[in-house]
C-alpha cells in the first residue's frame, strides 16, 4: 500500500511508501538525542546549563574535550575499554568458529539441546549472576584486573557468536568441504583455507555485536573492577561529575568519544554486517 500525491507543476503521482516514512521517523527519533548530545559537547558550561536551552552552539568550544580526555581520565578508561573488548572479541571468534564448524558439520548427539542452551544463555540476565561472580572472582584474585572483565565476557557473549556461526556454516555448500579432502587438505587446512573465507561477512558481524556489548556494559564493570586505573569508558562516563555540579559539556563530550569508534565500525562495514545478519537467517 502506498500514499500518492500529485505534483502542482508536472502533474506526476509521487508514491510515498509507509514503510519508508515509518523508517525515516524512527531515524529522526535515535538520532535527535545523538545530535543533541553531539552539539552540548562543544558548548560552554553556561551554555549548556542555560534555559531555555540553545541548539546551536553560541561560541563552541573544544575544552569540553580535552577535560574529558586529559582532565578527566577519560582517556585511560578508553583504553581500559579497547584492551578489555578487542582481547574479549577475539576469544570469542576463536572459540565461536570451531565450536560453529563442530555444529553445523560433525555428527553429534544432544545438537538440539545444545543449541537450545546456547540459546537461553544468551539471553540469560547479567544482574542474576553478577553477586557470585564477583564472589568467585574474589576468591580467584581476578577482581580489579584486565582477566577479571575478559573472562566473564567470553562466556556471556560466547553462545550468540557460535549460533550465529553455526546457521552461516550450514549454508556453506559440503562439496567444498569435499573437494578440499580429496586434494589432500588436513581438518585444519580446510577450516581455515575453505570454510573461514566462506564464513568472512558472519565472523565479522559477530565481531561487530560481540565489541559493541563489551564497550557499552556496565553492570560487571562496575562491579568487578573498582579501581580508578582498571575502570572502563561506561564507568568512567556515569561517575563522573561532583557534589556540587554536573559537566554536562564534559559528559557529552565523553559519551561522543566512545560513541564515535563503534559508529564508525557499522558506518564503514555496514555492507558486511548487513550480509553476515542475513547469511544463514533460514536456518534453524
Amino acid at each position: 500500500m502506498s500514499w500518492a500525491r500529485r505534483t502542482r507543476r508536472t502533474g506526476v503521482r509521487r508514491y510515498v511508501n509507509p514503510v519508508t516514512l515509518g523508517g525515516l521517523v524512527l531515524v529522526v527519533i535515535t538520532a535527535a538525542p545523538l545530535l543533541w548530545m553531539a552539539l552540548t559537547s562543544f558548548k560552554t558550561p553556561v551554555e549548556a546549563g542555560a534555559s531555555p536551552p540553545t541548539v546551536i552552539p553560541e561560541d563552541p568550544t573544544l575544552d569540553n574535550y580535552h577535560d574529558a580526555l586529559v582532565t578527566a581520565d577519560m582517556g585511560r578508561y578508553l583504553f581500559n575499554s579497547a584492551v578489555v573488548c578487542v582481547s574479549s572479541t577475539a576469544v570469542v571468534l576463536g572459540l565461536a568458529l570451531f565450536a560453529g564448524y563442530a555444529l553445523a558439520r560433525l555428527p553429534m548427539r544432544g545438537r538440539a539441546p545444545i543449541m537450545v542452551g546456547l540459546l537461553m544463555i544468551s539471553v540469560f540476565p547479567v544482574i542474576a549472576v553478577v553477586t557470585p561472580l564477583y564472589l568467585v572472582e574474589r576468591q580467584l584474585g581476578l577482581l580489579n584486573s584486565y582477566p577479571g572483565l575478559i573472562v566473564p565476557y567470553v562466556a556471556f557473549h560466547l553462545p550468540f557468536a557460535i549460533w550465529m556461526l553455526r546457521n552461516s556454516l550450514l549454508d556453506i555448500p559440503t562439496e567444498l568441504e569435499e573437494q578440499a579432502t580429496i586434494d589432500g587438505a588436513t581438518a585444519n587446512r580446510t577450516l581455515f583455507s575453505v570454510i573461514l573465507p566462506q564464513a568472512g561477512p558472519a565472523l565479522f558481524t559477530a565481531g561487530v555485536f560481540t565489541f559493541t556489548a563489551c564497550w557499552t556494559e556496565f553492570l560487571m564493570a562496575l562491579t568487578l573492577n573498582s579501581e580508578n586505573n582498571l575502570r572502563t569508558i561506561p564507568v568512567g562516563i556515569a561517575i563522573f561529575g561532583d557534589r556540587y555540579q554536573v559537566p554536562y559539556g564534559t559528559i557529552f563530550a565523553a559519551a561522543m568519544a566512545a560513541t564515535l569508534p563503534i559508529a564508525l565500525l557499522v558506518l564503514v562495514f555496514r555492507r558486511a554486517v548487513l550480509s553476515g545478519l542475513t547469511d544463514g537467517a533460514v536456518k534453524g
